[in-house]
C-alpha cells in the first residue's frame, strides 16, 4: 500500500494549475504571493528583523555616534549573532554629514566597498571603505567621501579624540573583524541617539510594495508605477525631479515594449535620518529584458539602490539608481 500524504490545499491548487496551463501560470501565481503583504508578514515571523530583511548580507556593522560605539553582527539561519562590540572614535560634528570638510560622520546605511591596506600608519593596519555618499546622499547634493572604518595610529600617537568623519576602533579588534567578515557581504548602519528598530508590518509593506512596483513596471502600467514615487521629495542623483522623471518614463512606456523584469538578492535595511521618518534602503539585483515586435530592444543586469519612506500606510520612493 502506498503512503498517504496530507497535502497543503494551496500546493494542490498550484499542481492542478501547472497540469492545466503550464509553468507560466505557476510563475504568475507565485509572483502574486510576493505582492501580498500578508505573505511577507507570515514569512518574516521568526526572522531577525531589528535592522531589516536581508537575502544577500552576512555581516552588519552598527555604529551609534552618540556613544560612540561600533557593534558587529552576523546573520546566520535568519538569526542575528553579535560577534563583537566596542567603543569607537567618530567625528565631532553632530547630526548628519552634509558636505566635505564638515568633520561629521554620516548617518544612514552604507555598503563596504573596499578593503584597504598599505595606508599611512595613522589609519592602523587596514581600513574598510564605505559607499558614502550613497545614491540618496547624492540626490541631496551631499559632498565628501573617504568615510572608512579604520584602526588607530601604529605609532601609538593618537592625541585627537575625534576623526574627520570615519569610525576608528582598536587595531587588534579591527584585525579580528577582518578575519571574521566577508567585507563584500557587509553593511554599515550609523545613527545618533536612539535607533528605532524595523517594524515587521512596515517591512512586509515595503517588500510587497517592491514587487507591486516591479509588476506595474513590467506591465507598463504608468499610473500604478508612478504612484510609488514621492512627487514632492523625489530626486535622482543626476538631479532629475519627479516631473522630469514622469515625462521620461511616459515616453519609454509609450514604446509598448514587452518586458520581463526579475529581481533577486533583496536587502532592506532601516535608514536612520535626521527627520526621523520611517525610511528604508532597498538594494537588489535587477535583470531587465525588453522586446519590441518580437525582437530584443534593451537588456541590463545590475544592482539597483532605492530609498523609500513609509507614510500613511504606503511606500513612496525618494531616490533610486
Amino acid at each position: 500500500m502506498g503512503c498517504v500524504y496530507a497535502l497543503d490545499p494551496q500546493l494542490v491548487a498550484l499542481v492542478n494549475e501547472y497540469k492545466k496551463n503550464g509553468i507560466g501560470s505557476i510563475e504568475s501565481k507565485l509572483e502574486g504571493y510576493l505582492t501580498s503583504k500578508e505573505y511577507w508578514a507570515e514569512y518574516l515571523k521568526g526572522n531577525a528583523t531589528e535592522y531589516g530583511y536581508f537575502e544577500d548580507l552576512k555581516f552588519l556593522f552598527v555604529s551609534n555616534k552618540s556613544a560612540p560605539s561600533l557593534h558587529l553582527y552576523q546573520f546566520k539561519d535568519s538569526v542575528l549573532h553579535e560577534l563583537g562590540s566596542s567603543s569607537a572614535l567618530v567625528a565631532k560634528g553632530k547630526g548628519n554629514k552634509k558636505k566635505e570638510g564638515d568633520l561629521t560622520t554620516p548617518i544612514g546605511s552604507y555598503d563596504l566597498n573596499a578593503r584597504l591596506t598599505g595606508l599611512d600608519q595613522y589609519y592602523g593596519p587596514l581600513a574598510f571603505s564605505t559607499s558614502y555618499p550613497n545614491v540618496y546622499d547624492q540626490s541631496l547634493k551631499k559632498t565628501g567621501g573617504g568615510i572608512w572604518i579604520h584602526g588607530l595610529p601604529l605609532n601609538g600617537n593618537r592625541e585627537e579624540l575625534n576623526t574627520r568623519g570615519c569610525i576608528a576602533i582598536d587595531n587588534e579588534l579591527l584585525k579580528k573583524y577582518d578575519r571574521l567578515i566577508d567585507w563584500k557581504k557587509t553593511m554599515l548602519i550609523t545613527y545618533e541617539g536612539e535607533l528605532k528598530p524595523a517594524d515587521v508590518d512596515e517591512l512586509a509593506l515595503v517588500l510587497s510594495s517592491l514587487y507591486q512596483w516591479k509588476n506595474a513596471w513590467q506591465k507598463s502600467d504608468l499610473t500604478s508605477y508612478l504612484a510609488f514615487y514621492d512627487e514632492k521629495d523625489f530626486y535622482r542623483p543626476d538631479g532629475m525631479s519627479f516631473k522630469s522623471f514622469r515625462e521620461h518614463k511616459k515616453n519609454i512606456f509609450a514604446k509598448n515594449e514587452d518586458k520581463v523584469i526579475r529581481i533577486s538578492l533583496v536587502n532592506v535595511s532601516i535608514y536612520p535620518n535626521e527627520a526621523h521618518r520611517n525610511m528604508y534602503r532597498i538594494s537588489f539585483m535587477q535583470d531587465y529584458k525588453a522586446t519590441l515586435k518580437g525582437k530584443p530592444s534593451f537588456s541590463s543586469v545590475g544592482k539597483k539602490d532605492m530609498y523609500v519612506v513609509v507614510e500613511n500606510g504606503k511606500m513612496k520612493i525618494l531616490s533610486e539608481r
